[in-house]
């Protein structure tokens, strides 16, 4: 290997990656037949597509108020009224974040 070698084996690897990364993020490759399958709302936002899932039932039982409440002390704030009112949408507050020193609530315990 001559001294220059090193360093045209670095831009040859580089210039893989990033043919790489340009292929996976125009959609070229990998992700094509999964978007074709979901119903896109973009081509006309004000308009929810016809098979678009649709929410026909809540069900939040004592577990999930539990669930949702856990690492807080009684009596509850009233900013935490919305989990009444949640729904089944996804909200992070239900869900554990950062672990260590940031997970204040306990939930990755």
């Amino acid at each position: 290997m001559q001294v220059g070698d090193e360093v045209y084996m670095k831009v040859g690897m580089l210039s893989k990656k990033v043919a790489l990364s340009l292929l996976l993020s125009t959609g070229v490759i990998g992700t094509t037949p999964v978007l074709a399958e979901y119903p896109t709302a973009g081509l006309t936002p004000d308009k929810r597509p016809q098979e678009a899932p649709v929410i026909s039932e809540v069900n939040h039982n004592q577990a999930w108020k539990k669930s949702a409440l856990k690492g807080i002390d009684k009596p509850y704030p009233g900013s935490l009224s919305f989990l009444d009112d949640q729904g089944n949408w996804y909200t992070p507050f239900t869900r554990p974040g950062m672990v260590g020193p940031y997970d204040i609530r306990g939930l990755h315990q």
